[in-house]
């Protein structure tokens, strides 16, 4: 940010996280600058209420800049009965619950729930310019946060620090922010191809490994499994089933009602860490885990875990995605809408099931029964019997594992250092947001760098 140049003269805001800003601004609050309104969702003891021409949106439908439509519209009674405000065509929509700090603009008139405020264009500050300054001074500096998460009510937002400046600046401030956003947001984007392309690559990689060989030469027969097609002569083409030694879940401990009785869930560090699919994607460093005290985790001895077992989700969107429990993490258990196995070692290794596990045919199989029967996502466990899949003897598994463990660590590198840069940009955008709304640059005379169509035109 050093080449953008500071004001000329600045004050003390009087405001610890705003220190010094320019002369001519002034420290104020949302409720002077920006008022709002918030929605309700329709009383209703059916979905009678939401069958109409009014489109309503709830914070899940917050996920892009403007927001066009939604899943529900209510009735003209329904919202008469909640006493509904409509929200007008580019309104900005900002979520103070849950998913606190989403923010859209409104792409055509409609009705909001109870967790979003409106800001309307009758406000002293032009919403271009709020879309980027209400999360630093809101979210970042007047919610609460508890257990983790940052929480907003009303009254917060109302009484938020805002700075007063001429609305010309303001939305000079936006437009500046809107285009250099935009490249970074562009470089971030094909960051972000660069690395679905390299897990393509990992991927198929290990899926030629184990179900091919390493040998390009050798004699190869039809598997009779499609998506398996030609594998080695000599390999053993066999199902989950007959190599798996466990396949157990959480509910093999109790009933319902006995799980609900004898095991408590902990949002802070305890005696066991519940492991969900969540945390293996983190390799279990997160802090956002989920714990059972000493008691709990006896009682839920069935499913206790202490490394190499292999965690597979059953339920949800990441049905069918296939992990190995890392060792050394302690004492651990199984959680929830997920499947613990254990395979016979004496035929397959578990550094080898491992990748097997990351195959394209192995994943294809288990995501295509996860979806087959059901709109949710779920696998039963004999869906991960039917499974099947390529072997060869112990020895070869082990060369196949040394030649991934070798390959795969370049690709894993890069995949590193390809995040690594996403973070950086994500962190210099959120710094160049910061600065500008809170003054800490001056673009007022900044201006946008014509496209060389447009230079071309006007020259004519």
């Amino acid at each position: 940010m050093a080449k953008y140049q500071a004001y000329a003269e600045y004050k003390d805001s009087g405001v610890g996280f705003l220190g010094e800003i320019p002369e001519h601004w002034i420290v104020s609050k949302v409720k002077y600058l920006a008022p709002f309104q918030v929605g309700w969702t329709p009383p209703t003891k059916n979905d009678s209420n939401f069958i109409g021409d009014n489109l309503w949106v709830n914070i899940s439908d917050l996920k892009g800049k403007v927001i066009n439509n939604t899943v529900k519209q209510i009735s003209d009674k329904a919202a008469l009965e909640a006493s509904m405000d409509i929200t007008p065509k580019g309104s900005l929509m900002y979520s103070f619950k849950l998913s606190v700090g989403a923010v859209s603009f409104a792409g055509c008139d409609m009705y909001t729930n109870e967790a979003i405020a409106s800001f309307l264009h009758s406000a002293k500050l032009p919403l271009s310019y709020l879309y980027y300054a209400l999360p630093k001074f809101v979210i970042e500096n007047a919610s609460t946060n508890i257990y983790g998460a940052n929480i907003l009510n009303q009254e917060l937002i109302r009484n938020a620090l805002l700075v007063e400046i001429p609305y010309i600046e303001a939305e000079k401030i936006a437009n500046f922010l809107d285009h250099e956003t935009a490249k970074i947001d562009h470089l971030i984007e094909k960051q972000q191809q660069l690395i679905e392309l390299l897990k393509e690559k990992r991927q198929a990689v290990i899926s030629h490994a184990v179900t091919k060989g390493l040998d390009p030469n050798v004699p190869m027969k039809d598997s009779g499994v499609e998506w398996l097609g030609q594998v080695p002569e000599h390999w053993d083409v066999s199902k989950f089933a007959y190599l798996k030694q466990v396949l157990t879940d959480y509910t093999a401990n109790g009933s319902f009602a006995d799980l609900k009785a004898n095991v408590q869930y902990l949002d802070e560090p305890s005696f066991a860490r519940l492991v969900r699919l969540t945390d293996l994607r983190k390799d279990l460093a997160n802090t956002d885990g989920v714990w059972v005290n000493k008691k709990s985790y006896e009682y839920l001895k069935k499913s206790a875990l202490y490394g190499g077992e292999f965690l597979l989700a059953n339920v949800g969107a990441y049905a069918g995605l296939f992990y190995q429990m890392p060792f050394d993490k302690g004492y651990a258990s199984l959680a929830p809408n997920m499947f613990m196995a254990k395979f016979d070692q004496s035929k397959v290794s578990r550094e080898f099931m491992a990748y097997v596990g990351q195959s394209i045919p192995v994943s294809s199989q288990l995501r295509l029964s996860a979806t087959a029967s059901s709109a949710q996502p779920k696998l039963n466990k004999d869906d991960f019997k039917a499974v099947r899949f390529v072997y060869p003897g112990l020895k070869e598994q082990q060369k196949i594992v040394d030649y991934l463990d070798q390959e795969l660590k370049q690709i894993d590198i890069l995949l590193k250092k390809q995040e690594q840069a996403i973070s950086l940009m994500q962190e210099r955008r959120t710094a160049l947001i910061s600065a500008a709304v809170t003054g800490k640059i001056d673009v007022r005379h900044w201006q946008a760098p014509m496209v060389a169509g447009a230079q071309t035109e006007l020259s004519a």
